[in-house]
């Protein structure tokens, strides 16, 4: 829907910025945002707009990472795969492919059964307490020492992640912290496996948005990017920072709060 009011996209664009990278499930709030303010979807355009938005966001804020994909690319396109930064780039591939043949597979269900707050709110509730626990016990490995077997776990698990308010970056931190993965680094495995992710669904939605076309306000596209990619830089830098410091317990608290907001108003009937 391309006539929403101007403060209804600010919300939109901070809340896929903000949301996205943190282990709080965007797709949970993007769900609840129209249920709660009682407005219309905001369309294709603006989706596309807030994904480009975080995707460069999550590029810049990892520029040396990005270099090292993009050169371990370059090798393999060469034939060389006895790097560092080729197997980084197989691992971040080997990782997604899970969440695709899932996605493809369910994508019917995952778009209508399961975007309700009934689901949110058991998803989110149930994921923070496992959140919880593997934040207990973080280990020491670095993104350097992951194995083939920890990737392939974060990537089953990343699957999970598509029935709303799981959260995918929640759920892949989680299986990083259980393989013995130190905070730090489980978060940057996370950010780096979004870049795949993130890309794929913004070509899906631009396929969409160039078959069903559109009449989008071009500077409220502008806008949403703009937005969302300076709330979710500022949202990575922030967070990487507070995980050196402290875990993960006030996502938990969080989660656990926005599901028991969401039971409440479900018993009540105002969702």
């Amino acid at each position: 829907m391309e006539n929403l009011p101007l403060w209804s996209l600010v919300a939109l664009s901070l809340i896929q910025g903000v949301t996205e990278f943190l282990p709080i499930s965007s797709s949970a709030h993007l769900i609840l945002f129209p249920a709660v303010t009682g407005l219309p979807d905001q369309g294709l355009a603006i989706d596309v707009a807030t994904h480009v938005g975080t995707l460069f966001a999550v590029l810049i804020a990892f520029r040396t990472e990005t270099g090292r994909l993009f050169s371990g690319g370059l090798r393999l396109l060469r034939g060389r795969r006895d790097h560092a930064d080729t197997e980084l780039v197989l691992k971040i591939a080997a990782a997604t492919i899970p969440v695709v043949i899932v996605g493809v597979l369910f994508k019917d269900i995952i778009a209508t059964e399961l975007r309700s707050p009934a689901v949110i709110a058991g998803s989110s509730a149930l994921f923070a307490a496992v959140l919880w626990w593997a934040d207990r016990t973080p280990g020491h490995l670095e993104l350097k020492d992951l194995s083939w077997r920890i990737v392939m776990v974060i990537g089953l698990f990343q699957a999970i992640a598509l029935i709303p308010g799981v959260s995918r970056a929640g759920i892949t931190i989680t299986a990083a912290l259980f393989c013995g993965v130190c905070r730090t680094d489980a978060a940057r495995f996370s950010l780096l496996l979004a870049i795949p992710t993130t890309t794929a669904a913004g070509l899906l939605l631009s396929l969409d948005l160039f078959t069903e076309g559109t009449n989008a306000v071009w500077s409220d596209v502008l806008l949403c990017a703009g937005l969302s990619f300076v709330s979710a830089w500022g949202t990575i830098l922030v967070m990487m920072r507070w995980l050196r410091q402290t875990g993960f317990t006030v996502f938990v608290l969080y989660r656990l709060v926005l599901s028991g907001v969401l039971v409440l108003s479900l018993m009540t009937g105002i969702l």
